[in-house]
C-alpha cells in the first residue's frame, strides 16, 4: 500500500469508528427512551460556569433535583415491573387450562375442575367438553372466545409482558448507572467546594 492510499484508508477508519459510536449512542438513547441519560462532569471548573449554577449549594441543589427524578422513575419502573412478574404466571396458568381444554374438547368426557368462590374457597365442578370460554380482559370486561382465539390472545399477550419485563429490567438496570453518575457528580462537586473554601482560607490567612 502507497503511503497516500494509507494516508486515505487511516482517516476512512477514523470515520468508520465514529458513525459506529454515533449509530450506538442513538440506539442508546432510543432503547431507553424517555430517561433522559446523566452526563458525567469531567470538568467543574467549566460545570460551576454554567448558569444556574453560581454556587456549589445552587449545583448541589439541581443535582439532587435531577436525582429526585431518577428516583421517581425508578419507583415508576419498579411497580411495573412487580405488576408484569405477578401478570406473566397467570397467563401461563391460564395458557396451560386452554391447552388441556384443547384436548378434551374432542371427547365427551367432563372435566373436573375447582372454582375459585373466594380467598383460599374452592368449589369443585364438573364442565362439559365445549369450545367456547370466556376471559377476563380487566375493568369488569369479559368476553366469549373460541378456544383457539383465546390461545392465540394469550400466547400474544404472554409475550409482550415478557418482551415489556425484560426491557423494563433494561431500563432499571440503566437508571442505576445514571444514580451512581448523579452521586459522582455530587461528590465531585462538593469536593471542589471544599477545596475552594480551604484556598479562601489559606488567602485570608496569608493576607493577615
Amino acid at each position: 500500500m502507497s503511503p497516500a492510499e494509507e494516508g486515505v484508508v487511516q482517516p476512512l477508519s477514523k470515520m468508520a469508528t465514529t458513525i459506529d459510536n454515533s449509530h450506538t449512542a442513538q440506539a442508546t438513547k432510543k432503547k431507553h427512551l424517555g430517561i433522559p441519560e446523566a452526563v458525567f462532569v469531567e470538568d467543574v471548573d467549566s460545570f460551576m460556569k454554567q448558569p444556574g449554577n453560581e454556587t456549589a449549594d445552587a449545583a448541589l441543589r439541581r443535582l439532587d433535583e435531577q436525582y429526585q427524578k431518577y428516583k421517581y422513575m425508578e419507583l415508576n419502573l419498579s411497580q411495573k415491573k412487580l405488576r408484569l412478574k405477578n401478570q406473566i404466571p397467570q397467563i401461563t396458568q391460564t395458557l396451560e387450562i386452554l391447552r388441556h381444554m384443547q384436548k378434551k374438547k374432542e371427547t365427551t368426557e367432563p372435566m373436573e375442575t375447582h372454582f375459585l368462590l373466594a380467598d383460599n374457597v374452592y368449589c369443585k365442578a364438573t364442565v362439559p367438553p365445549t369450545e367456547k370460554v370466556c376471559l377476563w380482559l380487566g375493568a369488569n370486561v369479559m368476553l366469549e372466545y373460541d378456544i383457539d382465539e383465546a390461545q392465540a390472545l394469550l400466547e400474544k399477550n404472554l409475550s409482550t409482558a415478557s418482551r415489556n419485563l425484560e426491557t423494563l429490567v433494561e431500563d432499571l438496570d440503566f437508571l442505576r448507572d445514571q444514580f451512581t453518575t448523579i452521586e459522582v457528580n455530587m461528590a465531585r462537586v462538593y469536593n471542589w467546594d471544599v477545596k475552594r473554601r480551604s484556598k479562601e482560607n489559606l488567602l485570608k490567612s496569608a493576607e493577615k
